[in-house]
């Protein structure tokens, strides 16, 4: 069985990370597994580079005519699928091919397609894709509510290297270091974490500091938004984030403000790592936060609701160490990257065994 992996580029995000995971942990006799994307930062943790193909951004002639060879060369079986756009161009390449080729699609964002046109959306979908998996139960649903077919969806939640990211309890639980850790674009809200910084400076001016994480467009914005809030002195950014599980051990709480998610890795991951998180309540986070248990949920984009949680976990070092504890339990027993690799190696499996039916 030979499959090709597709995403757009290789950048700091949850479908790319989803995409080196898998290159770098699917593992099984008789399966290939060949990846292709466009270049960026990750480029270097993936482990197969014999096994990659390099697109081009903005060139779609160019990449459809590359898969085409690929698929031809290397007999694929499965196109997996990480976007909407590498879902066309596997539709395109399968057309162009006249072959029986199966699709799968990884639903990790919501697409600006399905918020104008949804149901141009489920038509692609139904139309082209053999296997959707959606990494929440939410997206599941939504889906379903899109007119997708029940019979194409299965729910795999996004899972966690227990290993790479290992609990770390910490001694001392009076919050200090407050961080976010997302890329700096309009949806992730960071002007809602800087309006947090800004009362709990207001009325501890000495007792926090905070720390973003991250690269993207809204970077000069936000450091201009610092300097209007004059909190030049409080919050540092430090742009990309090689090492995100040492940037969110050292954090005492990480907090999640986006006007959009889906199923967010970083929830995951400071929850294995043992860091409490206080989370607007988007998409399928209520999925693995459950409020005052593994975290803490918050309902409005309200720099109050936030401000408190935090005060309340600050003043609490049972409930901290409680929290910490309970969440890293829930990763181990639900959210490890061993069960979403399997889950997906399945997938791969029945769409084969489908191929060879219809053969």
């Amino acid at each position: 069985m030979n499959v090709l992996l597709l995403t757009d580029k290789l950048v700091t995000g949850g479908a790319e990370i989803y995409f080196c995971k898998l290159e770098n942990y699917l593992q099984q006799t008789n399966l290939t597994l060949y990846t292709a994307a466009c270049s960026g930062d990750l480029y270097e943790q993936l482990r197969n580079k014999e096994h990659f193909t390099m697109l081009r951004r903005r060139n779609h002639f160019y990449n459809i005519k590359s898969l085409v060879r690929k698929v031809k060369s290397c007999h694929i079986d499965i196109i997996h699928a990480n976007s909407l756009r590498m879902v066309l161009y596997a539709a395109a390449i399968k057309k162009l091919l006249r072959s029986k080729l199966k699709i799968i699609y990884t639903k990790h964002n919501i697409t600006m397609l399905e918020g104008k046109y949804s149901t141009i959306f489920s038509w692609i979908v139904n139309k082209n894709v053999d296997r959707v998996i959606t990494v929440s139960e939410f997206e599941r649903n939504n889906l379903l509510q899109m007119g997708v077919n029940l019979q194409l969806i299965t729910t795999i939640h996004n899972g966690v290297d227990i290993e790479y990211f290992p609990f770390f309890r910490k001694e001392e639980t009076c919050i200090k270091r407050v961080g976010i850790l997302a890329r700096l674009s309009d949806e992730k809200n960071h002007r809602l974490f800087l309006k947090i910084a800004y009362e709990l400076v207001k009325f501890y001016p000495e007792q926090f500091e905070f720390f973003i994480g991250g690269d993207g467009p809204e970077a000069a914005s936000i450091a201009q938004q610092i300097e209007e809030l004059g909190l030049i002195k409080h919050v540092y950014c430090l742009g990309n984030i090689k090492y995100p599980e040492q940037f969110i051990r050292e954090m005492d709480v990480l907090l999640l403000t986006s006007f959009r998610e889906v199923f967010p890795m970083v929830i995951l991951e400071a929850m294995a790592t043992g860091t409490p998180v206080i989370t607007i309540n988007q998409g399928g986070i209520s999925e693995a936060i459950i409020d005052g248990e593994t975290g803490f949920l918050i309902s409005d984009y309200s720099d109050r609701l936030f401000v408190d949680k935090i005060l309340h976990l600050r003043s609490d070092g049972k409930l901290y160490r409680y929290i910490a504890e309970t969440a890293r339990e829930t990763v181990q027993s639900r959210f490890t990257l061993h069960h979403m690799v399997a889950q997906t190696l399945q997938e791969y499996l029945r769409c084969s065994a489908e191929k060879r039916c219809v053969q």
